[in-house]
């Protein structure tokens, strides 16, 4: 097994890593405190070509393999402090670009891609609802066929990127009282859309410069080249880049943690108590490597699913174990980060409170760590 990068795929890395420590985190303290999306920085994203890492140049990507982009997106971690951007950015690239690019159709690509991935546009994942979390396709949305469109109704609840998004996929269930799988179906619904509203960002505990909101549908009537795939596709769909999305996102955490690990390494290596460097405690030492092991542990399951994708290999246990792994590391790196710094660890000017914050969401967005576990019992045969 070879685990060396290649020097272009080392200096995209180190290129990224400047890019973003130069760039996008002017201000973020007092940004995460008032919830502000930062639409600045995402287009400065989009025009250093984030957006568009793995997508085809025809549509104004730069066409790099899944380990390139999880390298590169590492690199946006580690020189990124606003999770909440590079966690929209995620968002909109595997569950909205990628859908896009797999299953629409080429009048469907060239009319949202290039501005999606431009930063001329901005997308919304419309998925969860009121009752269907976890279960994810269990969707009281529906989707009534009449003549060339189709009539959705329903409410879709924490969707990312709502109050900024430019348009949406919608996932609705055409068959109407039967409440599982076998009936959803996509569709791209845009933004003015008459019947479409959209409420204010909803508050919480971290991302906070992500903003998330619900979308309610009454009656909107979409043409029925607006469908994405074909019809009862939507879970297929949605299922298809869950390994991209987990390097990609995971791969940005990462990033968060060596940096987290590298300003710990410092913090001890100043800081004296009881006449000598906190370093020198057993106690303090201990924890130092305890986030190292996690860090490398998460590394190797991360690099191992994107190469499984690179090699046409089915990831999904692997991506499963890595996304339970490294969202349950990361918090506790977090957590000890805090613990290491003392009270400085819990003010907002040392920033850690926030990493601990955001790394919550961790565990909950695409997939709960219960249903990696589940994901992975069922491969085990279980």
């Amino acid at each position: 097994m070879d685990f060396n990068f290649t020097e272009e795929q080392l200096d995209i890395k180190k290129q990224i890593i400047s890019f973003a420590q130069n760039e996008l985190n002017e201000n973020i303290i007092a940004r995460d405190k008032e919830s502000i999306f930062p639409g600045d920085n995402w287009k400065k994203c989009a025009d250093y070509g984030i957006l568009g890492l793995p997508f085809p140049e025809q549509y104004g990507g730069s066409g790099a393999d899944i380990l390139t982009t999880t390298i590169a997106m590492e690199g946006l971690g580690y020189g990124c402090k606003d999770s909440g951007l590079i966690f929209g950015m995620n968002a909109q690239m595997w569950s909205i670009q990628m859908p896009l690019l797999e299953y629409g159709t080429e009048d469907q690509k060239q009319k949202y891609l290039p501005k999606l991935i431009s930063g001329e546009s901005i997308a919304g994942h419309a998925m969860s609802e009121p009752d269907s979390g976890s279960d994810a396709f269990s969707l009281k949305t529906t989707a009534v066929k009449k003549s060339n469109t189709y009539v959705l109704n329903g409410s879709k609840k924490f969707v990312t990127n709502a109050t900024v998004s430019d348009m949406f996929i919608v996932f609705a269930n055409i068959d109407k009282g039967h409440y599982n799988f076998m009936g959803v179906t996509a569709f791209i619904v845009d933004r003015n859309t008459s019947g479409l509203t959209v409420s204010k960002a909803i508050g919480k505990m971290g991302l906070k410069t992500s903003p998330m909101g619900e979308v309610i549908m009454d009656d909107c009537i979409i043409p029925e080249e607006n469908r994405l795939g074909k019809e009862r596709q939507g879970a297929k769909l949605f299922l298809h880049s869950i390994e991209w999305e987990h390097a990609c996102i995971l791969g940005s955490n990462l990033g968060s943690m060596q940096r987290q690990l590298e300003v710990c390494i410092k913090y001890v290596n100043e800081r004296e108590q009881f006449g000598k460097l906190i370093s020198q405690y057993q106690s303090v030492s201990n924890k130092i490597v305890d986030m190292k092991v996690r860090m490398e542990t998460a590394k190797l399951l991360l690099y191992k699913v994107a190469w499984d994708k690179q090699q046409n290999i089915d990831a999904t246990m692997d991506a499963a174990i890595a996304k339970l792994y490294l969202s349950e590391a990361w918090v506790q790196s977090c957590l000890d980060a805090i613990q290491l710094h003392g009270g400085y660890g819990y003010t907002t000017e040392y920033e850690i409170e926030r990493d601990l914050r955001d790394s919550i969401g961790g565990r909950l967005y695409s997939g709960t760590s219960e249903i990696q576990r589940n994901i992975i019992a069922k491969s085990l045969g279980l």
